[in-house]
């Protein structure tokens, strides 16, 4: 007996350090500078971060604990003679899907005969590796729609053996009637306000081009009195510019119910902040959530963080994740990664433990 007891004491003490060693540490914000935040955990385990650098293309970061990052150096050139592309490198997401590695982007297309001052389409480059490098496969975006689009992300719905393309319609010259632009003129500020949606089409297969066309998901509300109107348009209430955003979308499914999160406000101010909306199918259509918004700043409570936004969700085992970036006092405007731990409770509601910036802890499988 006392045999059987010392083995199940020392199975536990070892299960135990099991799951502390599965456990680490780490304060926000992380070592990276980086904006539109997304981090793949690749089949060989690690981990690597991408994100918006101001360079012409992307770079990556890996990292074994989600803590400690190393960089990798630049992992796509962009604008060179033979691409599509000419600046403005915004917003990588990676997949690894069938061996490779698709590196999907924004970026102003050279293809320009009325000279826009915001040409933005959505391509892709593809690689054997997590760390590049990457090479276009088209010679042109995706897709044109006539308009500039920003902020690609997709959602693979292997059960119906379909791919699906979220992206925002950019607020350049697309000014939107609403009783918040009516009380905007009213007050002199601004003649107009413009507005960025959010959209999503189904892609083909082998990424190529779209499937029939794109439907609207989400964009700021019309009428004053909508509950997300408040939140929704504090770059114009603060009169930081005459522009309302809905981007930066992230599709993920929890049970039977669709989740996009999505960020609105000025992205370069201190407005700018998370919400999330529901649907049952992955084109909708999506309801706003009553909690809204579930992620922004935290300066009127005395704390150090604001213009938090453009997240992507990290599922780790059971655990979920929030990654996204925000300015502190001490970075200024330089954006940096935050990484806070969300959840879904048993009613549905989406809720994010941030922003952090005191020593959190993340399970890792």
């Amino acid at each position: 007996m006392k045999k059987i007891l010392v083995c199940a004491v020392v199975a536990l003490a070892l299960l135990s350090c099991a799951k502390k060693e599965k456990s680490v540490t780490y304060t926000n914000p992380l070592d990276v500078a980086y904006g539109d935040p997304f981090v793949l955990h690749a089949s060989d385990g690690r981990f690597y971060m991408y994100g918006t650098s101001g360079e012409a293309g992307f770079r990556a970061y890996s990292s074994d604990d989600m803590v400690h990052w190393t960089d990798e150096g630049l992992v796509y050139q962009g604008a060179t003679p033979e691409s599509w592309t000419v600046d403005c490198f915004w917003a990588p997401e990676v997949y690894e899907r069938g061996g490779k590695y698709y590196l999907f982007f924004s970026a102003n297309w050279k293809e320009n005969p009325t000279n826009e001052g915001e040409n933005f389409r959505i391509g892709y480059a593809v690689a054997d590796k997590p760390t590049g490098p990457f090479r276009e496969e088209l010679a042109r975006p995706v897709f044109d729609p006539g308009y500039p689009v920003i902020d690609a992300n997709l959602y693979f719905d292997d059960e119906r053996g379909k791919v699906y393309l979220y992206y925002s319609r950019c607020c350049y010259k697309h000014p939107v009637q609403s009783e918040i632009a009516d009380w905007a003129r009213e007050q002199g500020w601004y003649d107009e306000v413009e507005e960025s949606w959010i959209y999503g089409v189904e892609l083909k297969p082998d990424f190529s081009g779209i499937v029939g066309e794109p439907q609207l998901m989400l964009r700021p509300p019309v009428k004053m009195d909508d509950r997300q109107a408040e939140w929704e348009s504090r770059s114009v209430t603060a009169r930081e510019v005459n522009r309302r955003w809905t981007e930066g979308s992230y599709l993920f499914r929890h049970g039977d119910t669709y989740y996009m999160m999505y960020s609105a406000n000025f992205f370069g101010g201190q407005h700018y902040a998370v919400g999330y909306a529901t649907a049952s199918n992955p084109l909708g259509p999506f309801t706003k959530a009553a909690n809204n918004p579930v992620l922004q700043k935290d300066t009127p409570q005395g704390g150090t963080v604001s213009g938090t936004g453009h997240n992507m969700v990290l599922a780790l085992g059971d655990s979920l994740y929030c990654v996204y970036h925000a300015r502190t006092t001490a970075t200024g405007d330089e954006r940096v990664v935050f990484i806070d731990p969300m959840r879904i409770g048993g009613d549905g509601l989406l809720h994010v433990d941030g922003p952090t910036t005191d020593p959190r802890t993340i399970a890792l499988p």
